[in-house]
């Protein structure tokens, strides 16, 4: 259960300054079958493990008062897995999404889902909109589950919708910028992630976000997701805090 707290303070708790808090931290939840294979578990125990640690680390960004938490739930290639592996994860979703409605409610979270909705089963879309609807108007943190995403197919969704815009006569080529294609992007009206945290140690970013990430910090660890707590979570951040964030400038100078 996701306990309701009193907001944790930065300062005291990080050793941080608010205003190094990052108001957006996107998550690769990677690892989870290595996992299970590590312990002779079969994989399924090891998203079993991973979906369970979820709700820590929602509940402490929460707290903490980060904005924003997106996780990389589901890819579209991660079609490409086994179909009772799939199967299994559409279940936990629909578990998930029932058994955490009343604490996400209770904590003022707000569910968003970014990604194409055709392809996920029937029920998975069905508790996903009831959750989404119960908590839409919740003042708190957003969490900002990535399903059925790719950043690839997110641009080209993008470019299409800009597209028909022009064709239409609605956009003039000329006028495109870039915030013509963040505003047409999945995570409109969302700001881009601060930080991207990676666990299980692999160094790429596996097609998440390709364009709002373009000056976030990366923080990799080598803990696979299930093992990813709240203590983990803490030094991810205190990593970012320390980061000098110039995007592009020169640092000034300091005084002799």
């Amino acid at each position: 259960m996701m306990p309701t707290a009193e907001p944790l303070d930065s300062m005291n708790t990080l050793g941080i300054p608010p205003e190094r808090l990052p108001r957006h931290i996107a998550i690769i939840m990677d690892g989870n079958g290595r996992w299970a294979e590590r312990r002779g578990l079969p994989r399924v125990r090891g998203h079993e493990a991973g979906a369970d640690k979820v709700q820590e680390i929602v509940t402490r960004c929460s707290r903490l008062g980060v904005g924003y938490l997106t996780l990389y739930s589901f890819s579209l290639e991660n079609w490409r897995r086994p179909q009772s592996e799939i199967a299994h994860l559409m279940r936990l979703y629909v578990e998930y999404l029932i058994k955490e409605r009343t604490e996400i409610m209770e904590n003022g979270v707000r569910l968003i889902q970014i990604g194409r909705r055709v392809g996920l089963p029937d029920d998975v879309l069905r508790e996903l909109d009831e959750t989404m609807r119960m908590s839409s108007t919740n003042p708190g943190m957003t969490l900002c589950l990535a399903l059925n995403y790719g950043g690839r197919a997110e641009l080209t969704d993008a470019v299409r919708d800009i597209a028909r815009r022009a064709a239409s006569g609605e956009l003039s080529p000329d006028d495109v910028d870039e915030q013509t294609i963040s505003d047409a992007l999945y995570t409109a009206h969302m700001p881009d992630p601060d930080v991207l945290i990676r666990t299980a140690g692999e160094m790429r970013v596996s097609n998440f976000l390709l364009w709002q990430i373009s000056y976030a910090e990366l923080v990799v660890t080598d803990v696979c997701w299930p093992d990813f707590g709240a203590d983990q979570l803490d030094d991810a951040i205190r990593e970012y805090a320390r980061r000098d964030r110039r995007f592009g400038k020169v640092a000034p100078q300091q005084p002799r």
